[in-house]
């Protein structure tokens, strides 16, 4: 399985990498912890982000985990830090962003099946969750909690001057290529400038990975470095450029093809995992199953598993105790995107 992030010694510094969805299928931050913490006191970290979120948990275990490291943290925002990436960006001692790269904050998310109490802990646990995020925000933007709320309700894209302007992102770059990793469609108010740069990307297999300017020299405009080039070959799930269909006969482009397929078995996986059954995902994908013949298999087996609905006190085996509800939240929740 191809891991999310990668950590590796660069002179007298350390670089991080998080080129991808943050967590994504079944990878915790439990690894990442560890090898930062294995890091030597008061290394210099230059952290590089172009990811469009995933598990909110996740990126708070990682962001406070930054902001306890000894040395000094610099975020690079090489292409977009959304959602539980933004979140995370903002343990940097500096946030460096090109002018053409984004930041976006939003609400939590999330899923769950069960009962009426199970619904209405969910959203205790989401309103919860929004005020750890709101305090990270407004510590680093210096903006109110309040208006920081509202930003976040409103799921608000910054760009670079825009982040820097308003607090959260100290310094800007020359502009940089943004490859196209990830389904930028996920998010409701996605810039339209930003979803024709994704789709205009000419080479949609990630082949090339560098920077199209350099500056004097420096890290800033330096090319990629083997940590990125080796995350972006292991996740490369790059989604093709809008195209006009094909004329009558003409043969199936092949980018497409793999892209779709991507994109649905994904779909199953995450299918199977909110509704606890990642082992169905396989024989699913086997058979070739549509999502609607999915989502059907595991709600019947759901009604096989519960066919009766009563309070939560009154169903045996259905307590806190037996099901807290910190392990239901660790399976079925995360930042949507």
């Amino acid at each position: 399985m191809a891991s999310w992030y990668a950590i590796r010694a660069r002179g007298t510094g350390a670089e991080v990498a998080i080129y991808d969805e943050i967590g994504a299928y079944g990878v915790s931050a439990k690894g990442f912890l560890a090898e930062l913490g294995a890091l030597p006191e008061g290394t210099p970290v230059d952290l590089r982000l172009n990811s469009p979120g995933g598990s909110v948990f996740d990126a708070v275990a990682i962001h406070n985990a930054l902001k306890r490291h000894e040395g000094p943290v610099t975020v690079w925002i090489d292409g977009i830090a959304a959602s539980a990436a933004s979140y995370i960006a903002m343990a940097g001692d500096e946030i460096v962003m090109p002018e053409n790269a984004f930041l976006m904050i939003h609400d939590p998310a999330g899923l769950v099946m069960g009962t009426a109490e199970d619904m209405r802990a969910m959203a205790e646990a989401l309103d919860k969750v929004k005020g750890s995020l709101v305090s990270g925000y407004a510590a680093k933007s210096g903006r109110t909690p309040e208006e920081v709320s509202a930003l976040m309700a409103a799921e608000t894209w910054f760009d670079a001057s825009d982040a820097v302007a308003q607090g959260f992102a100290d310094r800007l770059i020359e502009p940089v290529r943004i490859a196209a990793r990830f389904d930028i469609g996920r998010f409701r108010n996605a810039p339209p400038v930003l979803v024709e740069a994704v789709e205009a990307d000419p080479d949609p297999d990630g082949a090339e990975t560098e920077a199209d300017e350099e500056t004097d020299g420096d890290a800033e405009g330096d090319q990629l470095s083997d940590a990125e080039e080796e995350q972006a070959a292991a996740a490369d799930t790059a989604q093709p450029p809008a195209e006009t269909p094909p004329p009558s006969g003409a043969p199936p482009d092949p980018a497409a093809i793999r892209a779709e397929a991507i994109g649905h078995a994904r779909a199953v996986v995450d299918l199977c995992r909110l509704a606890g059954q990642p082992q169905m995902a396989g024989r699913f994908l086997e058979q070739d199953a549509s999502l609607d013949e999915v989502r059907a298999a595991l709600l019947a087996l759901r009604c096989e598993a519960e066919p009766e609905i009563a309070p939560h006190h009154s169903q045996p085996g259905r307590s806190s105790a037996a099901r807290p509800w910190g392990e239901i939240v660790a399976r079925t929740f995360k930042l949507k995107g």
